[in-house]
């Protein structure tokens, strides 16, 4: 007769323990949720923030010698001055477009535009014409900018943590220091007219 009334708290504790099964198992469920979204915000996060500058810097300076590329070959009439700039908006979009593959794969957004300081030199550029605008074209953004650009990918290319990033560094950096090269050439040449 005892047996009867054991029953009822048996299918108590079990419906308890089923009842908290459940929440532990749901309260898993939850945490193993929560540590793949974790996992994947640190995937994002795994690129070590001097990898990042180095992506955001690169990026705005190709896209500041694009674009002020652009302008002059609206505004020169020298072959020279349009040879150059042809080949600056051509190599540079091709290094910008791997770039830009580059920073997606790292889960990094490339910045589209130059940076606040290259666009000032660019304002200052459209606002000069003829041989003035080829020789400030010349000097800010085939010397300078060139200059800056060779230093900041051959630290990288050395320094950078990430692999594809130190190799899309290393692999860029020749065609930079040709492009220093020509420039250099082009406004020692430029200086010669006077």
């Amino acid at each position: 007769m005892s047996q009867p009334q054991f029953r009822p708290q048996l299918r108590m504790q079990t419906a308890r323990r089923s009842g908290a099964m459940f929440k532990i198992l749901g309260l898993t469920a939850i945490s193993v949720a929560g540590l793949a979204l974790a996992i994947s915000h640190a995937r994002a996060d795994d690129l070590p923030r001097a990898d990042k500058s180095f992506i955001n810097s690169a990026a705005e300076a190709g896209n500041a010698e694009v674009k002020a590329s652009k302008i002059a070959l609206e505004k020169t009439t020298n072959p020279d001055v349009k040879d150059f700039a042809t080949l600056m908006v051509d190599e540079h979009t091709t290094v910008g477009d791997n770039l830009k593959k580059l920073a997606a794969s790292k889960n990094v957004e490339a910045p589209t535009e130059p940076s606040m300081a290259q666009r000032a030199k660019i304002a200052v550029l459209e606002k000069l014409d003829g041989a003035t605008f080829d020789k400030q074209y010349v000097r800010m953004i085939g010397v300078a900018a060139h200059k800056d650009a060779v230093k900041l990918f051959r630290k990288n290319a050395s320094d950078a943590k990430d692999p594809d990033v130190k190799d899309f560094a290393a692999k860029t950096l020749p065609n930079l220091e040709h492009h220093l090269e020509m420039a250099n050439a082009l406004k020692a040449k430029l200086d010669a007219k006077k």
